[in-house]
């Protein structure tokens, strides 16, 4: 009886199973497959999802010098937080989809005439109704890990996939536009916004266009209209740090609009939050420089109040920082400069705030043309900030342009203060060395004052740490920089850090060349530049700051080497020291003027064309050519002339240094350019015509029209012997002579190109020339075609390693599209960036991988990602059936083909071989009419029959506590 009941009992719960298959569409079925779905992988996929979120927003950091992003993964160094509980979400909602998603259509039994919702229900693409919270919930999850292209991916596939359920569809296009704003594609996410205002938002989606809306407006400078919808996303957040942090990007955002009363309020509805000290001293310094204008002299009192206190003593910088922002806007840059450099002082962070501290005072000192204190500031600063700012570029530019300018003028300035101390009587030259050497000191006990201090600050926390070696762990604040502030990075991948480790470096060893036993290189005062700025006078105290900057180089430098420092010349202590430095002889006069020379040259080359300060460097120049006739390169100052007046406007006296140089240097490469009559001419058109001629003589070359080549080569090296095609031409020629049978003088051609172009893309190949020559091989005269590169194949593999494989014709393996082109013929950069938007725009469910190959006579640009020949072919198609796309690739050549027969291009067989295969084989094969290029792979749903429907007991992914199912009414078709 019993075995009879345990039969029945089976066969029931079997007929229960197969009766609610995903291969069924019925009440039931939905039912079952919906209550499965929710209670069981979704569930632990959403658990997750929120310890992961929790993760993020305790780690995330701001970045209060900026408009705060709206969401905390907008801050690229909070976008690992949470990555793995993330991942666990979308693995777990690709399970919930994989297993529970109903795609067979219902029967219609019913006999009345169908209405338009029965037609809406009847052509759904999907019918389990709790299935789109797997797809909203997987989308957001690689969302808020980062990953930006897969969530828009998903959120497109879905829009489509309930294109007929407003509520749905509007979800997944707010999210979609959202992930459109953080890729900065503001144009995609324009075109979605403008599409779905075409209709009604559903009310559930309301709160999610919200949050889209506003980021999009906050992103795009649009502030006024964002404002509206972040007010209507604070009303409906519940968490009291997000919430801090929307308040206060309102505080911002009014702030930039100039409603200084609204954003004060908003920084102390902030306030109220009780947000973490961080955020809330960032509000109460907002809130000082909001209402600084009319209250300057009250504001700045409560900022002092502030750095008095000890809670802020990490952040003086910003307080200082704020201090001096309300200067400006009083116009007092005195005042300015001076509370920026105190926030410098007593800045106890390497962060971002004291990055945008440095820069403001760069920009300050760059604007008043001291530019070495601005060197001093961009120097640091570049290391502190982040490389996606907007201002980052300008930064990077002036910071290398003033690393090349600042040794010549600290040269000069070093030097003039020398000679000037040369030629003072001894008392007043004693005098200032002793100030010098009073000023050394205090700074050496002001130093060591510092240590000691810091000596006991460490002390008293190991201290405290051993008290409190009991007390429950707690998270520790990662320093910038360091590796726990990294998020786990490599330090060589995180440039920031690299960056603070030059800067490092520098302070201790200055700057040094990448070479062996570079600490033995000997530093001297003229080696070891100061701070300097040129002297009026000879009593000027900035020769007492050079002298004691140069000093303290010296001194570092002579400790390093271990240099005895008991002895009086090479003690900065001691009058000698300074004394042995400064240039009393004839010849030490005559050392000192080269290197004066040297840096009214190139200091003033650097002010007229990387600075465009034409009136200093005018100064420079001027100075060179009047006072230091014997400079070798003479000839090279009155060009830079000519070229300063020419582009001032000042004709005549660009004529006066033509007509000095044609006087004074009539054999000079340059006075010989510029009186060529063509000048003018090339200065204007001469790129664009060189270009012109070199794409002639390279057509020329292809068609073996020799005596063309010579003629052109013959008008590059008369008119534009300088120019950037110069060795091309040089190159071509000398090939087109080799095949001619002159190989004597075409060796001498490529020599020429190496040893005068070396950083020339020709160079390595003319070199691989001559080196085989230098090793005994023949140079023959023939045809040299470069298209010869389809027909090329080496047979000198081992044919054993090679096997019997040869080409497959297998199409259900993974396939490749190829586009092969010659690098001189298209622009490989746009051709990059074409096929990258091409794809995006195309292909929002897939991802295909771009590659670029460089081999000798031709490059390859390899895309990835296609399961089958079928799969690249539809590609191929779509690729050229754009006319843009099409035009773009005129000048490559395409080829649909498998990895494994990639492996024999170019070795067994060529690809004029592979064209004549694939004609035979692939090209007659009538392939699927489906749109597999916007299917995503993980839709198919798999048979439940054959896997585990449900986690096992045992098995971590089941709740503990399941909330009670839901009722079948939760179910109804109408209702979902």
């Amino acid at each position: 009886m019993r075995r009879t009941i345990y039969i029945l009992y089976i066969v029931v719960i079997s007929m229960l199973v197969t009766a609610c298959s995903t291969h069924k569409n019925t009440s039931k079925s939905r039912a079952w497959q919906s209550f499965t779905a929710k209670y069981n992988t979704y569930y632990n996929g959403s658990q997750a999802y929120i310890d992961g979120s929790l993760e993020k927003e305790k780690g995330n950091k701001d970045n209060y010098t900026e408009v705060l992003p709206l969401y905390t993964v907008g801050n690229k160094q909070s976008r690992t937080l949470g990555k793995g509980n993330f991942d666990r979400t979308v693995e777990k909602m690709e399970k919930t989809i994989k297993l529970h998603s109903i795609k067979a259509r219902p029967e219609w039994k019913k006999s009345r005439r169908k209405t338009e919702k029965d037609k809406e229900w009847l052509g759904r693409r999907e019918y389990n109704p709790f299935l789109w919270k797997a797809w909203l919930l997987m989308g957001k999850a690689q969302f808020q890990k980062g990953d930006f292209d897969e969530a828009a991916a998903t959120f497109s596939y879905m829009s489509r996939l309930y294109q007929t359920q407003p509520m749905q569809n509007a979800m997944a296009r707010a999210w979609l536009a959202r992930c459109y704003v953080e890729l900065d594609w503001l144009y995609d996410a324009e075109d979605v916004i403008r599409n779905q205002r075409r209709d009604s938002i559903h009310y559930r989606a309301q709160n999610d266009w919200d949050g889209t809306l506003a980021d999009y407006y906050v992103r795009s400078g649009e502030y006024a209209q964002a404002i509206p919808h972040l007010r209507n996303i604070i009303r409906h957040e519940h968490r009291k740090t997000q919430k801090a942090r929307e308040w206060f990007l309102m505080g911002q955002l009014h702030s930039a609009l100039g409603h200084r009363q609204e954003a004060y309020k908003a920084y102390q509805r902030a306030i109220r939050q009780n947000p973490p000290y961080e955020l809330e001293f960032n509000a109460r310094i907002a809130q000082t420089e909001v209402m600084a204008q009319g209250n300057g002299k009250k504001m700045i009192a409560r900022l002092k109040r502030m750095a008095a206190s000890d809670n802020n003593k990490d952040y003086l910088d910003q307080v200082y920082y704020a201090m001096g922002n309300i200067y400006l806007m009083q116009r007092d840059t005195t005042q300015a400069i001076a509370a920026y450099e105190k926030g410098n002082e007593k800045a106890t962070r390497s962060g971002i705030e004291k990055g945008v501290l440095l820069l403001r005072l760069g920009g300050l000192y760059w604007e008043k043309e001291k530019y070495n204190d601005a060197q001093r500031c961009y120097g640091e600063a570049i290391g502190l900030l982040d490389k996606d700012r907007d201002d980052y570029e300008e930064l990077s530019k002036r910071s290398k342009v003033l690393d090349e300018l600042v040794p010549y003028t600290d040269a000069v300035h070093l030097q003039d203060s020398l000679q000037e101390l040369a030629n003072m009587p001894e008392k007043e030259r004693l005098e200032a060395i002793d100030r010098v050497i009073e000023a050394l000191k205090k700074k050496e006990k002001e130093e060591r004052d510092k240590a000691r201090e810091a000596e006991v600050e460490a002390a008293q926390q190991k201290q405290g740490a051993v008290g409190n070696r009991n007390a429950p762990a707690t998270t520790p604040t990662a320093t910038p920089g360091t590796g726990a502030g990294n998020n786990g990075q490599w330090y060589f991948y995180n440039q920031m850090a690299v960056n603070q480790g030059k800067q490092t470096f520098q302070k201790q060893w200055g700057k040094r060349e990448n070479e062996d036993n570079w600490r033995r290189s000997n530093k001297t005062v003229v080696g070891n530049l100061g701070n300097l700025d040129s002297p009026e006078n000879p009593d000027n105290p900035e020769i007492a700051d050079s002298l004691s900057d140069a000093s303290l180089a010296s001194s570092d430098s002579i400790a390093a080497e271990g240099a005895p420092e008991d002895t009086l010349a090479n003690d900065p202590h001691n009058r000698e020291y300074y004394l042995a430095q400064i240039p009393f002889t004839d010849e030490q006069k005559a050392e000192s003027d080269l290197i004066i020379m040297d840096g009214l040259f190139h200091s003033g080359v650097i002010f007229k064309d990387k600075l465009e300060n034409f009136g200093l460097a005018e100064k420079q120049l001027i100075r060179l050519t009047n006072h230091y006739p014997t400079y070798e390169q003479m000839d090279q100052a009155w060009y830079h002339l000519f070229l300063l007046y020419s582009r001032m406007g000042e004709r005549q006296m660009a004529e006066d240094c033509l007509t000095r140089m044609k006087s004074d240097y009539p054999e000079s490469e340059l006075t010989i350019l510029l009186s060529d009559p063509y000048f003018e001419e090339n200065a204007r058109f001469g790129e664009h015509i060189e270009d012109s001629i070199y794409a002639a003589t390279y057509d020329a070359f292809k068609e073996s029209r020799h005596s063309e080549i010579r003629t052109n080569a013959q008008l590059s090296a008369e008119r534009f012997p300088l120019g950037e095609n110069r060795p091309k031409f040089l190159f071509i020629n000398g090939l087109s002579l080799l095949n001619e049978g002159n190989a004597k003088d075409c060796i001498s051609e490529l020599k020429t190109v190496v040893e005068k172009y070396p950083q020339s893309e020709v160079t390595e190949m003319a070199g691989m020339i001559i080196k085989g020559v230098q090793e005994g091989r023949t140079l023959y005269g023939g045809t040299f075609d470069l298209d010869a590169v389809w027909a090329r194949r080496d047979l000198t593999l081992d044919q054993d390693s090679l096997g019997a494989d040869t080409l497959s014709a297998d199409r259900d393996v993974p396939f490749l599209f190829l586009l092969v082109y010659q690098p001189d013929s298209v622009n490989e950069n746009q051709l990059l960036y074409e096929m990258a938007r091409f794809n995006f725009s195309n292909f929002l469910v897939r991802n295909f991988d771009l590659e670029i190959e460089r081999e000798q006579g031709f490059h390859r640009m390899l895309i990835r990602g296609f399961l089958n020949f079928d799969e690249a072919l539809q590609y191929a198609r779509q690729l050229y059936a754009s006319e843009d796309m099409a035009k773009t690739l005129q000048k490559c050549r395409s080829v649909v083909i498998s990895e494994h027969n990639l492996a024999f291009i170019g070795t067994r067989f060529s690809y004029l071989d592979y064209d004549a295969f694939y004609e035979q084989t692939f090209l007659p094969l009538k392939i699927s009419n489906e749109e597999l290029l916007n299917i995503p792979p993980y839709t198919e749903p798999e048979d439940p029959e054959n896997s585990e429907d449900l986690d096992t007991p045992d098995n971590p992914d089941t709740p503990e506590a399941p909330t009670s199912p839901t009722t079948s009414d939760d179910f109804d078709p109408d209702f979902w």
